[in-house]
């Protein structure tokens, strides 16, 4: 365990250690998640093994949600002072940690305060840690490459967990006994990842800062005061509700069109994980080519809401089931991209890199904000209006689309209205990542 002892620079690493670590960081960015969005894949039997409704499951997603949006700026602020080993190991143990007590299926207001815990556990100790690592061993030229290969691993990682938690829901008929199984299954894997996240990754020269500027006041305030900070985190809004809002489609495949649990979950994990693999780098590519992710995003909110679009429409029968489950797949792909690239309209906005870091941060707490009340208000929806309820929660995000679509004009606007320097452009490549 020499490599632990003492500062480690890039050029002190094997590239198999570097190569690791990477596999580690990004394999470890989907695991850590997937005990919160759980429903997103597997919402029936999640539902019935917890014995909640469908609002009660909608609110504990919101609980992290709303636990989330207060953390992400002050996780910034963790990640430049603490080291990037510790984030990680302390990060994914504690994880894993709270993931056993939620197995151990305690009462419902302990599982809303066991979401709370794990927006603290992955959001603001280990938020940005994947990242960050990658960039510590990584030289200038390599990050772009390896980055794009993180975000691979990361649907390679979510496709490979998820159909294990399948297998595991198809060997065991007790969806209580099968919740709980997969939980412990998820919480051991994160638990080694935090083991070999304490013995392998080291302690890196100079990635401590000790000037004092991880938070600047006036540059937040800054931040606020451009608007194209906050047409970003508009548009960032209306996009969340959209992608969020796919995951309702696993419901509904399975509630309206009787799919079994096999389809919904692997369509599931296809839309969630697979389509990822994809979706951002290729619509990423189109954005970069014409020099505007706006125009991206105003055509591929148009898609996402022609396929809500579709499921009002569609004859409500099982031959059926498998053309919604295309469009699933179709909506999965434009709804991951427009999510991938929304945080480059930062840059088309000509936010100034000195305040770039405000920006974002800015556009984690707005844009994210769905996610804290959306789960709650469409599963009391479910509730109350059994399958009638679908009709408005797509039109709902038909709305949100066409909403998106009117504030990435206004981005465009505003961006051929002003001219950037030299400097804004320095960071087109980097935008993407800045609010993952």
């Amino acid at each position: 365990m020499n490599f632990l002892k003492g500062e480690k620079k890039l050029s002190d690493l094997s590239r198999f250690h570097k190569m690791f670590l990477i596999v580690l960081i990004s394999m470890g960015s989907s695991i850590i998640y997937m005990p919160v969005y759980l429903k997103n894949v597997f919402y029936e039997p999640l539902m019935v093994g917890l014995g909640v409704s469908n609002e009660q499951l909608g609110a504990l997603v919101g609980m992290y949600g709303i636990m989330a949006t207060i953390l992400y700026i002050p996780s910034g602020i963790v990640a430049d002072k603490v080291r990037v080993r510790t984030l990680a190991w302390v990060g994914f143990a504690a994880t894993a940690l709270a993931v056993f007590w939620y197995a151990a299926m305690p009462s419902y207001g302990v599982l809303l305060f066991i979401f709370g815990l794990m927006a603290v556990t992955t959001i603001l100790i280990w938020w940005g840690t994947r990242f960050k690592l990658v960039r510590l061993v990584s030289s200038e030229e390599e990050y772009p490459k390896n980055i794009g290969f993180s975000y691979g691993l990361y649907g390679v990682a979510g496709l490979i967990f998820n159909m294990i938690a399948l297998g595991v829901f198809g060997m065991i008929a007790d969806q209580t006994r099968g919740v709980t199984t997969v939980l412990i299954i998820m919480g051991a894997i994160i638990l080694l990842f935090g083991i070999l996240s304490f013995f392998f990754i080291p302690k890196f020269e100079g990635e401590i800062k000790t000037d004092g500027k991880s938070f600047n006041l006036s540059e937040f305030a800054e931040a606020l005061r451009h608007p194209g900070a906050w047409l970003a985190s508009i548009s960032m809004f209306f996009i969340c509700f959209v992608y969020q809002g796919m995951n309702y489609t696993t419901p509904f495949l399975t509630n309206v069109f009787g799919a079994s649990l096999g389809l919904v979950s692997v369509v599931g994990m296809i839309r969630t994980y697979g389509i990822t693999l994809i979706s951002s780098p290729i619509l990423g590519k189109v954005a970069e080519k014409i020099n505007s992710p706006a125009k991206v995003i105003m055509v591929i909110s148009a898609v996402a809401a022609l396929c809500y679009g579709s499921f009002l429409i569609l004859p409500k029968t099982a031959a059926m089931a498998i053309v919604v489950a295309v469009i699933m797949v179709v909506l999965g792909f434009v709804g991951n991209g427009a999510f991938g690239i929304a945080s480059s309209q930062l840059t088309e906005t000509k936010v100034p890199i000195h305040v770039f870091g405000a920006a974002t941060g800015m556009v984690s707490v707005i844009g994210f904000l769905p996610e804290s009340f959306m789960h709650q208000w469409f599963g009391g929806m479910i509730d109350r209006q059994g399958n009638a309820a679908f009709t408005t929660i797509f039109g709902i995000l038909i709305v949100c689309a066409v909403l998106s679509i009117g504030a990435s004009l206004l981005v465009r606007r505003y961006a051929k209205k002003h001219t950037g320097t030299g400097e804004d452009k320095k960071i087109v490549k980097e935008v993407d990542t800045a609010v993952e």
